[in-house]
């Protein structure tokens, strides 16, 4: 998926999460459009890669892309490192959320993910669509529209 695809599916996740939570949606969805950029900091090309490039090439040449940065492990491993270190919870869960939507995003994709890294078990749906085109802008308009939907639950009602 592209990095619009992905932010928008971050805003999504995040808004739907901060339906059943306390927690400050704005915070929740700022956290999660960071959220649903950085497991492509293992690709130079991306958003974040290009924002970080330096970081981008040592993970992409250890790792290569789309396994750790794409993986439970690397989920669980950035949880426990945000519980840790950073004191504010809406923030940790929209990092959280919007990472679990850039996976489940990219699981959509014909390449899949590595998500059980270290195994090299490639994880896809069975519909798969292909990157930037005629069902990745379908999957985008159908975020966008939920966006606004679960944006109305949370700031209007």
């Amino acid at each position: 998926m592209t990095g619009k695809t992905h932010i928008i599916g971050g805003i999504t996740a995040s808004l739907a999460f901060a339906q059943t939570t306390n927690y400050d949606p704005f915070i929740l969805v700022g956290a999660g459009v960071i959220g649903a950029i950085l497991p492509d900091i293992c690709h130079g090309g991306s958003k974040i890669g290009r924002t970080l490039p330096l970081l981008s090439k040592i993970i992409n040449t250890l790792f290569g892309h789309r396994t750790f940065t794409h993986s439970l492990l690397f989920l669980v491993l950035m949880a426990a490192l945000m519980n840790a270190f950073v004191p504010n919870e809406a923030f940790t869960a929209g990092i959280l959320v919007g990472m679990a939507s850039h996976l489940v995003l990219d699981m959509a994709t014909k390449n899949g993910i590595k998500l059980l890294f270290p195994l090299s078990i490639t994880v896809r749906f069975p519909i798969t669509a292909r990157t930037g085109g005629t069902a990745e802008y379908v999957v985008f308009t159908a975020l966008s529209l939920f966006t606004v939907y679960f944006g109305y639950g949370v700031f209007i009602s």
